[in-house]
């Protein structure tokens, strides 16, 4: 989408499959969202930062060490909760994630470099905040990334028997981080409006889960301001 124009009492969504004109627009674009706030002529309150995160699965052999769901309490002086053990619905285990900044906003590996993305990141003062908040978490999930050993020194905390050799390559995904100027992360719902649009601009865990209900929500704001 390249442009959202108010016009006439609608909303009209300029977009490389043609112009929808609409009463009012609802956004939800995760790792874009605050680059539609600012198609429609907004100022967003918060800046997407991409952070990805990692994962590991543990061989079929080995995943008897892992029966249920394991967390880790969170620690509040960090912002992430910490890699952490996930049965999957379709069979298997998987370990993790960590958090590294990101290098693009589709960037699921080292090698995913986009220098507008990156620039955009770089370019916003409260990721340098954010760095200098956590300077050693920060360099520690870098070097967790780079070294299968560090990973899983750290799930050992968890499972104590896990070993490296019980690690395979995982997936990984990219967090949509909403983060304010003065460098902290936005961890609750975060929405932007103006008349006949709404911006759903940070939907943070539980979101998948609490999907249904995120919905009625958002539909309820829509049909309350219409």
């Amino acid at each position: 989408m390249s442009k959202l124009i108010s016009s006439a009492g609608e909303w009209v969504a300029e977009t490389s499959a043609g112009e929808f004109p609409a009463r009012f627009v609802i956004t939800c674009s995760g790792l874009h969202a605050d680059r539609l706030v600012k198609a429609a002529g907004q100022t967003p309150g918060a800046k997407i930062i991409p952070f990805r995160g990692e994962y590991f699965k543990i061989k079929p052999e080995r995943q008897h060490l892992v029966r249920h769901l394991i967390y880790p309490v969170p620690d509040p002086k960090f912002p992430f909760l910490g890699v952490h053990f996930t049965r999957l619905i379709g069979g298997g285990v998987e370990a993790g994630p960590n958090a590294v900044l990101a290098w693009a906003r589709e960037g699921y590996r080292w090698s995913n470099v986009n220098v507008r993305d990156l620039a955009d990141s770089l370019c916003f003062p409260g990721l340098w905040k954010f760095l200098a908040a956590y300077p050693s978490m920060c360099g520690y999930e870098i070097r967790r990334s780079l070294s299968r050993r560090e990973f899983c020194r750290s799930l050992q905390k968890l499972v104590p028997a896990i070993r490296v050799d019980d690690l395979e390559p995982g997936g990984a995904g990219v967090r949509a981080q909403a983060m304010t100027v003065d460098g902290k992360l936005v961890d609750d719902f975060h929405f932007e409006a103006a008349p006949g649009i709404l911006h759903v601009v940070n939907a943070p865990s539980p979101a998948a889960t609490a999907s249904l209900a995120i919905g009625k929500a958002i539909a309820d704001r829509v049909i309350h301001r219409l």
